[in-house]
């Protein structure tokens, strides 16, 4: 059965916002003072999930991610150019700027579903995007990259007042300074 994956880097007080600092944001960039082993390759574990799955992202990830990944070459940045990306956007008339990416026209709920009944979604970054899935319960896994850095402002993922969801604890792996929490829905 296909799942709906969100994969975050998290500061360790839960906050996804800015971890790169293409934002510009005040505390912008707080994943990457961890050095580039604690960011680069295959953090979240996706392994072949990277050529049966699809993206599924939102503007801002999108466009972040086709200005990077286009330009590199390494086994992990081949499988991210060759995986299928639907992107969620309202603004976006043309997504050919990175390979194999298409532009979800309808409702964000209703095509990833239909999305999900064909393979494994990955939602990588696209706070709106998970947020949007999570209160439609449609989240059937997170992996979370937490980073130990405490932020104290931004976008959470798991914000006050969104509906509640039992989880389990399915692994957990020391990814250089991190550690990566893999959570699924509870029985």
């Amino acid at each position: 059965m296909s799942r709906i994956i969100v994969i975050q880097f998290t500061s360790l007080d839960g906050v996804v916002h800015d971890p790169d600092g293409a934002e510009r944001s005040a505390h912008g960039g707080w994943a990457f003072r961890h050095g580039p082993q604690a960011v680069a390759g295959d953090k979240f574990r996706l392994g072949e999930l990277l050529d049966t799955g699809a993206l599924l992202l939102g503007r801002k990830t999108w466009q972040r991610f086709a200005g990077i990944w286009p330009t590199r070459d390494d086994a992990f940045s081949q499988k991210m150019n060759a995986i299928p990306k639907l992107v969620a956007s309202r603004s976006l008339a043309d997504v050919r700027g990175w390979s194999n990416s298409t532009l979800l026209r309808g409702d964000l709920v209703e095509e990833a579903t239909a999305h999900k009944a064909q393979r494994d979604l990955i939602v990588a970054g696209s706070a709106s995007v998970a947020h949007a899935l999570m209160d439609a319960d449609l989240v059937d896994e997170y992996r979370l990259l937490v980073l130990p850095t405490v932020i104290g402002e931004g976008t959470r993922l798991f914000e006050p007042g969104r509906a509640t969801t039992a989880l389990s604890l399915v692994s957990t792996h020391e990814a250089g300074p991190a550690a990566l929490l893999v959570y699924s829905r509870a029985a």
